[in-house]
């Protein structure tokens, strides 16, 4: 006859459901990044370190390193929608403190923005005209793109 295994831990830790795997896609769908930080072009990490109770919420956040811009706001709000499965502990109600980085990153299409003179001119137009011979008739033409430009070439 076997004997039944003791668990080594005696009180059993929360985890989310899924794992950390799980808790990143959860973070990266649900992270809307603060106009603030958009418009001041801020990039960085915050430090979060939260509190989950006996039922798996949790019920306090605290910044440990900010990047401010509203970054750490979203970082709270991002903490307090996760729910952890707690496994029961011999009848005790603990509180669990864990921490947590949650990565700020300008979106790819904002830095390509970036690299392009957002604002095009209004119109360009262009005289261009060059003589070879006086005695052969002048070819005009008109290319227009976002523009009007008139070439004159004469040979």
């Amino acid at each position: 006859m076997k004997k039944e295994r003791k668990d080594h831990q005696f009180i059993k830790k929360p985890y989310y459901e899924g794992g950390m795997t799980a808790m990143k896609n959860f973070i990266k769908e649900n992270l809307s990044y603060p106009s603030a930080a958009l418009q001041q072009k801020i990039e960085g990490t915050v430090y979060i370190r939260y509190t989950i109770n006996y039922k798996g919420k949790v019920t306090d956040t605290k910044i440990v390193t900010g990047i401010g811009h509203g970054c750490d706001e979203e970082a709270i709000r991002l903490v307090k929608l996760l729910k952890f499965k707690v496994p029961k502990n011999r009848n005790l109600k603990a509180i669990f403190h864990k921490s947590l980085q949650i990565h700020f990153r300008l979106p790819k299409v904002l830095a390509k923005q970036e690299v392009v003179n957002p604002v095009p001119p209004v119109s360009i137009q262009y005289n261009y005209t060059t003589t070879k011979a006086k005695t052969e008739k002048p070819i005009v033409e008109k290319i227009q793109k976002g523009g009007s430009y008139d070439i004159t070439i004469q040979f």
